[in-house]
């Protein structure tokens, strides 16, 4: 069973759901958002997904202890929260704009909602489906809000544990979701291969009984067509014009044409994993002529005796079989045979 967004399809049988994320790379520029969108589909996503949020319905507006970063480590070192979502945010009144660009060249336009009253106003403009991040995949009023719509539910998985994961799924199950993705996602930033852990992917497939994918905060695209070669079905990465623009996740994301190659190259990894599959298929079959035979490689004469001095494993392909060469070997020929006649029975 597949799971239908939009004008396209997820599953394994359908190529991979390329979700381009534009999170605050606008930079606070509503020809900058569009723009991205234009790069996104010009780059051959599916998908190009927001955020919807504000500073307020994110957090507290205070500058000190925990509501502000103070880790060398951090990206956004030396920001308040509520400073850092001032900036990173959406304009709700850009929504409607960026999800109509989306419709014009074809892509599905959706967004992440981080508050119930997110969700109100994301279904007054008909989004196709929602995504719930990873910093909120614990909050299950958000999730059952979301799923109670019957949209399909895409709900990334960083840092949550099998339980809180089986809670997750349960409580958006129980709410309605009937489509729902869990994508793996490792939430540091930018985040690394060896953080991965792809493995995962099929282990969620038999645990929870969904689609599965990624949400890849790794550089370049080497994660993300190993994730396709492992059963996954959607890729979410970020998404910017330019890195040296700088921006919240610029650091993070990709610049188009990266984003194009991404959408080339899982697809190739799509198409390879094709079937089970021995033996020649169609597009070999021009192939067998050249695989190594036995062919006669000194002129004989009648009653000669086959010998590895004479009887050659060679290419191309339209004598005997190499296994038979023991078989042959001692055995005259009972007629003159030329040098370079393929090796068959009738020799003998």
């Amino acid at each position: 069973m597949s799971i239908r967004v939009g004008n396209y399809q997820i599953g394994q049988d359908h190529p991979p759901f390329i979700i381009a994320e534009m999170s605050g790379n606008h930079n606070q520029s509503l020809d900058k958002a569009l723009e991205i969108v234009e790069a996104a589909a010009a780059a051959g996503v599916q998908a190009l997904k927001i955020q919807t949020y504000t500073a307020d319905t994110m957090t507290l507006d205070i500058n000190t202890g925990e509501f502000f970063i103070d880790d060398p480590q951090n990206l956004w070192q030396g920001s308040s929260l509520y400073s850092l979502y001032q900036q990173a945010y959406t304009p709700w009144e850009w929504h409607q704009a960026i999800f109509d660009k989306c419709k014009e060249l074809g892509i599905v336009g959706f967004s992440t909602p981080f508050d119930e009253s997110a969700v109100d106003f994301l279904e007054s403009l008909d989004v196709p489906c929602y995504k719930i991040a990873s910093f909120e995949n614990t909050d299950l009023p958000l999730i059952r809000k979301a799923a109670a719509t019957g949209k399909p539910l895409i709900v990334s998985t960083g840092m949550a544990t099998v339980a809180e994961l089986d809670e997750t799924v349960r409580a958006a199950r129980e709410a309605g979701c009937r489509d729902l993705v869990l994508l793996k996602c490792t939430s540091s930033y930018p985040s690394t291969a060896d953080d991965s852990n792809l493995l995962t992917i099929p282990h969620m497939r038999e645990l929870f009984g969904c689609e599965i994918g990624l949400s890849d905060h790794t550089m370049g695209i080497g994660v993300g067509v190993a994730s396709v070669a492992l059963g996954g079905t959607v890729i979410e990465k970020h998404l910017t014009i330019s890195r040296a623009e700088g921006g919240v996740d610029s650091d993070f994301s990709m610049e188009p044409a990266e984003m194009a190659s991404l959408v080339r190259e899982t697809e190739q990894a799509w198409r390879s994993l094709g079937r089970i599959q021995y033996g020649a298929i169609a597009a070999e079959s021009a192939s067998m002529k050249h695989r190594r035979s036995l062919y006669v490689g000194q002129d004989l004469k009648e009653g000669d005796i086959m010998t590895k001095d004479n009887i050659r494993s060679i290419r191309p392909g339209h004598g005997l079989p190499p296994k038979y060469l023991d078989q042959l070997l001692g055995r005259p020929v009972k007629h003159a045979v030329k040098k370079g006649t393929p090796v068959s029975f009738d020799l003998l």
